[in-house]
């Protein structure tokens, strides 16, 4: 299931991006990371490593997939 790209594409595209509007989620959340976090609490910082979660297993898949490639 890890290493299925079809999957982690649908996966960045739904849970990673979700909400859609006005914003999306990991968007905001990286921007109000990025502000200084004031008033951030535990559950923004779980909220915003649930959101990018999907983005973090598509960037571990292609790292597999290229060091693969080099050993061949």
């Amino acid at each position: 299931m890890l290493n299925n790209w079809k999957l982690l594409i649908l996966l960045c595209l739904t849970l990673g991006l979700a909400p859609f509007s006005p914003e999306p989620h990991l968007w905001g959340k990286l921007k109000w990371l990025w502000g200084g976090a004031v008033d951030m609490k535990a559950m923004d910082v779980f909220d915003l490593a649930l959101h990018s979660l999907p983005f973090l297993l598509l960037i571990r898949y292609l790292i597999i997939k290229s060091l693969k490639r080099e050993s061949k």
